[in-house]
């Protein structure tokens, strides 16, 4: 029975408590470097370490003041002493905020990567299952030549494998902070305490930046996962039209219970897939939006804080949902090899029309000449359903240059998949055993 695609990991870090938790880490830090400077008195600082924060107070104060640093701020200090004084010395609101949102889009990354990790490890067995399964490969939605099942998901591994890469590299350069002030300068935080306040919290500092990081950082994470949601909706289509009643060659699981359509018993839909597909667009959007963001006014304005609350929780919980929902129906996916095999066949020999055509030009014969009678031919074959190899075999022509036995030669699957296991040995994969 595939699991519910609940999502209690990804939902937590986008809590508003998880959002305050990571504020006064940052608070923390910033306090720590302020008294390793001699500013804060030891004494005071682990008083401060005792300081927490509760959403719910934090919502109660942002009631009056409209402000939700501001309330954090107060919220915070009510569960310390005197000492509060010292909480946000020299800092700036986006100080906070963007360092934090750092930490929070690392662990969300992060979690993100493990759910690719998964999808390329079921992704590779099944590849492994299937890799001597001949299918028919498709250009266009129209017959092309033979190809296997299991090197049509290879592709689909060498994908995941670059999209871990593009994620991971897109979360290293999210590891990074700012906490240098109103415009970027300093002014009230020397440099030295924001090193240390990040280097504890495991950020490096940005360079250079203004009140907020630049937002090319998150429009490219965004853009990483548009990606690889785009990927996840190449899948999720192969599958739909592979699950087509006149195609059927594999589809995504139905439980024993499960029921396709209120009044048609018989149905079996790819809806999951389709919902791939429909959040893939979703994903998408956020990125534009993402890419609007980098264009702020001057130092600093507030234009894309308001979309950030949308699209960096959505995107990755969107992400992390559709991950786990592919994975687990790829994992039990319903291949039907019998159904390949017989849709091979089904254009009366016509795919292995190249063969034919290559055997005639080695013959001697002018490519230009094979090619049009291979084709005249084939198109025969095409319109009425006749076999290809039968209307071959009566041409005179064609028997004067190749021979039977040639000619038969031509019509072999082997020389398709001689080379399948060449992908296998450039994934790493050449003599790795499926599980059972």
């Amino acid at each position: 029975m595939i699991e519910r695609y609940t999502l209690p990991d990804m939902g937590r870090l986008w809590s508003d408590q998880h959002k305050y938790d990571q504020w006064l880490r940052v608070e923390l830090a910033v306090c720590e470097a302020w008294t390793q400077q001699g500013v804060i008195p030891r004494e005071d600082m682990e008083n401060l370490q005792r300081a927490t924060v509760s959403a719910a107070r934090v919502a109660e104060i942002e009631r009056e003041t409209d402000h939700d640093v501001i309330s954090f701020v107060r919220a915070a200090g009510e569960t310390v002493g005197p000492e509060r004084r010292w909480i946000h010395l020299g800092l700036t609101s986006s100080d906070v905020v963007d360092t934090a949102l750092s930490l929070t889009l690392v662990e969300a990354g992060e979690l993100l990567c493990v759910q690719l990790e998964q999808l390329e490890a079921v992704l590779a067995d099944l590849s492994l299952r299937y890799k001597d399964t001949p299918m028919i490969g498709r250009t266009h939605g129209v017959h092309a030549e033979p190809i296997t099942f299991g090197y049509k998901l290879l592709v689909w591994v060498d994908e995941t494998r670059r999209n871990l890469e593009r994620l991971g590299r897109s979360v290293e350069e999210l590891r990074v902070g700012k906490l240098s002030g109103a415009v970027g300068t300093h002014a009230n935080v020397p440099p030295e305490v924001e090193e240390r306040a990040l280097a504890a919290l495991g950020l490096r500092p940005a360079a250079v930046a203004t009140q907020v990081l630049g937002r090319d950082l998150h429009a490219h994470f965004l853009g990483v996962l548009a990606l690889v949601g785009a990927c996840l909706e190449k899948y999720a289509t192969e599958i739909r039209h592979l699950q087509r009643t006149e195609v059927r060659e594999a589809e995504q699981p139905f439980g024993e219970r499960q029921q396709g359509s209120s009044a048609m018993p018989h149905k079996r839909n790819p809806e999951k897939m389709e919902r791939v597909v429909g959040l893939a667009r979703l994903l998408r959007g956020y990125a534009v939006t993402a890419l609007e963001n980098v264009a702020l006014w001057h130092e600093r304005d507030i234009s894309h804080s308001s979309t950030e609350r949308v699209t960096l929780p959505g995107a990755c919980t969107l992400l992390y949902y559709m991950l786990r929902l592919m994975t687990e129906n790829l994992r039990d996916l319903r291949v039907y090899p019998e159904r390949m095999a017989a849709n091979l066949e089904l254009t009366h020999g016509l795919v292995y029309s190249q063969r034919v055509l290559l055997a005639l030009v080695d013959a001697g014969l002018d490519r230009q000449e094979a090619y049009k009678l291979v084709q005249k031919h084939a198109m025969q074959s095409w319109e009425t359903g006749a076999d290809f190899r039968g209307l071959l075999q009566s041409d005179e022509r064609v028997l004067s240059v190749l021979g039977r036995e040639a000619l038969d030669s031509a019509f072999s699957l082997a020389p398709h998949l001689e080379h399948v296991g060449v992908g296998y040995e450039r994934l790493g994969l050449a003599g790795v055993e499926a599980t059972a």
